[in-house]
């Protein structure tokens, strides 16, 4: 009984020790990994809105905006040029419809509706194949863009609102394709002339 009782002390006070040391080291680390993730995100922002100079809260009300699908736009800002005027916006979107999970993705919109550029901040796809999405073949097409809805095709693109699509990769291509459409349609629905 008394070693029972013994380990059993002993135990608790490794695992608190351990309890405690895990808050330590987590408390020392969170603020630097918070920083280093939204430099990551502004760095985003800046390769899918080159011509911005800075970016700002949205002051546009989105908050009734429901995509279609499988999608939700985890944050938008409004891109300022050097005069600090408003010229369009950069969102984080997410698609839960990639083949092995979420997708997401950057995306640049002008105040025109045209598309200044997409990149896929983060994806878990197939090494080969989804994970393609994330080459600048892919992501380089969607600059300059000034459509409703973006479609994907095979064998080459023949229409202003269309993308190559990735060869081997439907659901990967789907995914991205539906998230940048759900930036487009919020763009068009709440932002393109009401900043």
């Amino acid at each position: 009984m008394k070693t029972i009782v013994k380990n059993t002390l002993i135990l608790l006070l490794i695992t608190l020790i351990a309890g405690l040391a895990l808050a330590f080291v987590y408390d020392l680390t969170k603020e630097p990994i918070a920083r280093a993730e939204e430099e990551d995100k502004i760095n985003a922002y800046r390769s899918v809105y080159p011509d911005a100079k800075d970016f700002t809260e949205c002051t546009v009300d989105t908050y009734d905006f429901a995509p279609e699908g499988n999608v939700s736009v985890d944050e938008i800002k409004t891109a300022l040029d050097s005069g600090g005027k408003p010229v369009g916006w950069v969102m984080t979107i997410t698609s839960g419809s990639g083949y092995v999970g979420n997708i997401t993705i950057a995306l640049g919109i002008s105040d025109n509706g045209t598309l200044q550029g997409m990149t896929v901040i983060s994806m878990s796809e197939t090494p080969g194949l989804g994970a393609k999405c994330t080459s600048e073949d892919f992501q380089g097409q969607f600059a300059g863009i000034n459509a409703s809805v973006i479609k994907a095709v095979k064998g080459g693109k023949s229409e202003d609102d269309e993308v190559d699509a990735i060869s081997g990769a439907t659901f990967t291509t789907n995914a991205v394709l539906e998230a940048v459409n759900a930036g487009i349609s919020l763009a068009n629905s709440h932002l393109i002339g009401r900043s």
